[in-house]
């Protein structure tokens, strides 16, 4: 780990990941990840960008908060033991995902008209990598 002082961007990542209650739970060896939001964006210029370039990044997504896992998870499956290297991750954690696996659905944000988060459960051997940088700062690439 560096010594170098960390940029507070704890406003940009409560917009990026709103707080929703996601309507499900992970069971067994499964984690629940709720995906980074995409952003309105705009070009330096002050172009929005179309909703298909938006619907691109939303499905490109690989970053998520884990909101809650599962009993098994991290777990031998025949001994219930945990693994030897520990779990991969923790509730809080900021983590890369696979872009097209998981069951992924959406949830309305209140308050914010036609806005929702999004959600997806992945098995507990899908966790590609923990970000210890910045999450808002990891793109996909297409």
């Amino acid at each position: 780990m560096s010594d170098l002082p960390v940029a507070d961007y704890s406003a940009e990542l409560e917009a990026a990941f709103p707080l929703v209650e996601p309507g499900a739970k992970p069971l067994g060896a499964r984690i629940l990840v709720q995906l980074r939001q995409a952003k309105e964006r705009a070009t330096k210029s002050g172009i929005l960008l179309v909703e298909e370039t938006k619907a691109t990044e939303k499905w490109q997504n690989i970053v998520g908060k884990v909101i809650e896992i599962g009993p098994l998870a991290f777990r031998k499956r025949d001994t219930m033991e945990p693994w030897p290297e520990g779990a991969w991750c923790k509730t809080g954690d900021y983590i890369r995902i696979p872009k097209w696996g998981g069951d992924r659905w959406e949830v309305p944000i209140p308050g914010k008209d036609k806005e929702f988060a999004e959600f997806v459960v992945i098995n507990d051997h899908e966790v590609i990598a923990q970000i210890t940088g910045n999450p808002l700062l990891v793109k996909a690439f297409v």
